[in-house]
């Protein structure tokens, strides 16, 4: 694996976070024996790596287990499949939900800034890496009010990733 962890790196392109998650999930001997899956009724997640430049976590998922629409603050990030199926709904321009399947074996980068939601799909438990580039300080959630428009809302509480409901 190339370097991407070394912790002298002040922030990891979408690139590095795809490259990053992509080798993590080509190495289960590294994530595997963290991997516990989920009760019914809510996900489960552990932390694979941290340090100052990437924060790298490994979750699980039950079908319909999902987040709420969010961004990631001031962080890029990357997810891999590498157990089951996911959905992800992002919020295109104009305000329209595009929803995409991502299967195991598939890599997906978001840039700064970029809001979507994940959610558990398919007929098994799911099982996903994430990279955050710098690690979470702040995520925003968003809601849809009456309208149709988004409202945001921020917290600082990062001690897991991609939070939401069940």
């Amino acid at each position: 694996m190339t370097n991407l962890l070394d912790n002298r790196i002040r922030a990891l392109t979408t690139q590095q976070l795809s490259t990053l998650v992509a080798q993590l999930a080509a190495e289960p001997d590294v994530w595997m024996p963290r991997l516990q899956l989920p009760e019914p009724r809510q996900r489960w997640w552990a932390r694979l790596r941290g340090g100052p430049a990437v924060d790298v976590w490994l979750l699980s998922w039950l079908p319909g287990h999902a987040t709420d629409l969010h961004d990631h603050g001031p962080s890029a990030a990357a997810f891999a499949v590498v157990r089951g199926e996911l959905n992800e709904v992002r919020i295109a321009p104009g305000g329209r939900h595009v929803s995409v399947p991502r299967r195991a074996g598939s890599t997906t980068a978001l840039g700064v800034g970029v809001i979507h939601d994940v959610q558990g799909a398919g007929n098994q438990a799911a099982v996903s890496i994430h990279a955050y580039s710098p690690p979470l300080v702040r995520m925003t959630y968003y809601g849809i009010d009456q309208r149709g428009r988004l409202r945001a809302r921020s917290t600082l509480d990062t001690h897991e990733p991609e939070q939401g409901s069940d």
